[in-house]
């Protein structure tokens, strides 16, 4: 089956060079110039991917970013903005790749089709307790069978303790191997993404137990 991609990009000569060269790579392509549209499109399309902008007439690209995520969109970033701030706040809202401008379009090709190549061997593995279930092949988080939005410095914090049940963990191993790419990231930051898990994930939220003097662990026995 063909890959959908929806690209959101102002940028007319741009665009325009976005999308011939990705139908040639034989990806099914749409554009969208505006932020409120291609939105709007995206949720009822679904495309396997979304190549966004964030300087956007109708709606700025974070905005956008942000409800990408909760419709569980996998997002790639192009953008003239090359501060740390910008690509940590990107990440944070769930974009899965970032690349400044300018670039060039094999650049482009290379990290949509790394993105969408499939994984016929990846492990399914799923983790449950309390209420909570974590997908870690899937990257996904229920509590109650509800979806949880998570940002992906959330869901990396979340997979890193998942994946080492009953070992206690340091600040700086979390950071240094659960957050590459976070550039701004601390030891103070993880303890922000360890109280916003506790407060998503409700009751299942308690099994993240602070190890004093060293860091926390995913306590999956505890009562």
């Amino acid at each position: 089956m063909t890959s959908r991609v929806l690209i959101i990009e102002d940028d007319a000569v741009l665009a325009g060079s976005l999308v011939r060269r990705l139908r040639r790579d034989g990806y099914e392509v749409e554009l969208s110039p505006r932020g409120d549209r291609g939105l709007e499109r995206a949720v009822e399309w679904k495309p396997d991917l979304v190549v966004l902008d964030l300087m956007l007439p109708g709606k700025s690209g974070l905005e956008v970013l942000e409800r990408l995520t909760r419709e569980r969109l996998k997002t790639i970033v192009l953008t003239a903005r090359v501060e740390v701030a910008d690509r940590v706040r990107c990440f944070e809202l769930g974009a899965i790749d970032y690349v400044p401008k300018p670039f060039f379009l094999d650049e482009i090709s290379a990290r949509v089709r790394a993105r969408l190549a499939p994984q016929p061997n990846a492990e399914r593995k799923i983790v449950r307790w309390d209420d909570a279930v974590v997908d870690l092949a899937a990257r996904t988080v229920t509590v109650a069978g509800e979806p949880v939005a998570l940002t992906r410095f959330e869901l990396a914090v979340l997979e890193y303790l998942v994946e080492r049940p009953g070992r206690a963990v340091s600040r700086a191993q979390i950071q240094e191997q659960a957050l590459p790419g976070a550039e701004a990231a601390t030891e103070r930051t993880v303890d922000s993404h360890i109280v916003r898990l506790r407060r998503k994930l409700g009751r299942a939220g308690g099994a993240i137990v602070t190890v004093w003097g060293v860091g926390y662990r995913l306590d999956l026995g505890r009562p």
